[in-house]
């Protein structure tokens, strides 16, 4: 990365960070020093008001915060790696400005923050990270304009890709209509279902803004996977069991493997270690597990009782761990969203532009959903005919097909948020979106089953058991230490390519 200039401003902030630690006799340089500084020349403290924060009260806080040295050194003080990767975060701002580096990029970054004391300090006063980090940024100076040979040319207005592919929903309809080949109608509803799910994902951001921070995370784990969620329905009605089973091992996996893996390696090209938030990581990976368990009791109890007397039963006990996920789930929300809230920094996906009406979000997600629905009926109908003229199975087309459909829209987002620099964000939806389908989805669709007609239990095929299990394994050993790089990127797309190559032969 090319470094900046650095303006006067920022050099006196870092001079002053590292005479705070000195001042206070800590042992290193963390991002509390690097604030108090900036409290000291006055560029946080009119941002520190406007948040309903005493500077005083919050100084004191902050300085509390430092390890204190066991006995002097005469070696110079260094960063510590959260403040490393708050100036890496500043240093990209201010690039993406064609700016000089200064004080106020180091502010916005430091709101940024997902761990440490200022992290915590907003949490316990309510501030919303995005609200803080909104603030700062509108605290800096206008940047300069690019170049007259970078600025585009207003003329020549690209067409946005969702709005291409909206053209596949006509046309779907059309071809339906007319009884065209199954597989073109197949793939014509596929493509229809990809700029639907996107403005379902966005319109439910947009409406989050709206709410505050509490409301717009249970918003968005709501809506999460609505689209998948249709689809499933869709297949559900029309009896086929094994591929919406399929589907919701599909899209664990998908978030799991292929899209962390995608994410990581997006954020670790050009960088030598990638830090985030390992208490995300650890819950998500706990319940990922809580999951599998909840799918190993029923296999087990159909692999001891094989006998057709047996099935009835089957579908009452996955009823009762169905039950037991949902509780599960709802009380990680509480965990997350309200009672925990400070220990994981999180807050609702970024929308770019301006922000919606909230009429409009409404009348957006409505459209959106009704489009899916529509398209979903015409996808699912033709699936019989494409398994038979492609010769592929239905576990196929559920584990790997349906999934990557139903969550572009969101898995485009993870990897540019992660190329971006914000791999918290980039697992919290990869993570987020695993679990929720196996705690939320997977337990609605077997009570949906119920009023469809068609029972669905929990009853996965050992191969689809072993491959969560294995996933999951995978996954903790490469995350909970809170530290990546791009080659365990690259090992997680392996782990999902080889659950692929098994699934097309099975």
């Amino acid at each position: 990365m090319t470094a900046p200039t650095l303006s006067p401003s920022a050099q006196r902030a870092l001079d002053g960070a590292r005479a705070e630690a000195r001042r206070l006799g800590h042992d290193a340089i963390g991002v509390e020093h690097v604030v108090l500084s900036l409290l000291n020349d006055g560029t946080a403290a009119s941002a520190f008001t406007a948040l309903g924060l005493e500077p005083g009260a919050a100084r004191q806080r902050l300085e509390a915060a430092g390890r204190v040295r066991v006995r002097e050194s005469a070696e110079p003080l260094q960063y510590t790696s959260h403040a490393k990767r708050l100036i890496e975060v500043a240093t990209r701002d201010a690039l993406a400005q064609s700016a000089a580096l200064g004080a106020e990029h180091l502010l916005v970054a430091a709101m940024q923050e997902p761990r440490g004391p200022l992290a915590r300090l907003l949490a316990d006063a309510g501030v919303a990270p995005g609200r803080a980090r909104d603030l700062a940024r509108r605290r800096q100076p206008a940047s300069a304009p690019p170049p007259a040979q970078a600025r585009p040319n207003p003329m020549r207005r690209t067409i946005p890709w969702r709005v291409l592919l909206l053209l596949a929903v006509p046309a779907s309809l059309v071809l339906s209509w007319l009884h065209a080949s199954p597989v073109l109608v197949f793939t014509c509803a596929c493509l229809a279902v990809l700029p639907l799910a996107g403005y379902m994902g966005e319109a439910t951001e947009h409406v989050a803004q709206k709410t505050g921070p509490t409301i717009g995370g249970l918003l968005n784990a709501t809506f999460g996977n609505a689209a998948e969620l249709i689809i499933a329905l869709a297949a559900l009605r029309a009896g086929l069991v094994d591929l919406v089973k399929a589907s919701i091992t599909g899209s664990i996996l998908g978030n799991l493997l292929l899209i962390l893996g995608l994410s990581v390696l997006a954020a670790g090209v050009g960088q030598r270690d990638l830090k985030f938030n390992r208490t995300t990581a650890g819950m998500s990976a706990a319940m990922l597990a809580l999951a599998v368990v909840g799918l190993v009791f029923p296999a087990l109890f159909h692999a001891t009782h094989p006998e057709r007397s047996a099935r009835l039963t089957e579908l009452h006990m996955s009823e009762w761990v169905a039950a037991i996920l949902i509780g599960t789930y709802a009380c990680s929300l509480l965990f997350t969203l309200r009672t925990h809230r400070r220990l994981f920094g999180g807050e609702p996906h970024p929308t770019t532009g301006r922000v919606w009406s909230r009429r409009k979000s409404v009348i957006v997600l409505a459209l959106a959903t009704a489009g899916v629905a529509v398209e979903s009926e015409i996808l699912v109908h033709a699936t019989g005919a494409v398994t038979t003229r492609l010769g592929l199975s239905e576990v196929f087309l559920g584990l790997v097909i349906v999934p990557l459909i139903g969550n572009a829209a969101e898995h485009a987002a993870a990897v540019m948020v992660a190329r971006k620099g914000q791999v918290d964000l980039a697992l919290q939806i990869a993570l987020g979106s695993s679990t929720q389908i196996a705690l939320l989805v997977g337990p609605l669709l077997v009570f949906a089953g119920l009023v469809l007609g068609p029972g669905m239990d929990l009853v996965f095929s050992p191969f689809e058991v072993m491959a969560l299990g294995l996933a999951t394994v995978v996954v903790a050993i490469l995350m909970l230490d809170g530290e990546s790089h791009w080659f365990e990127g690259v090992q997680l797309l392996a782990v999902y390519a080889m659950i692929g190559v098994a699934a097309f032969f099975i």
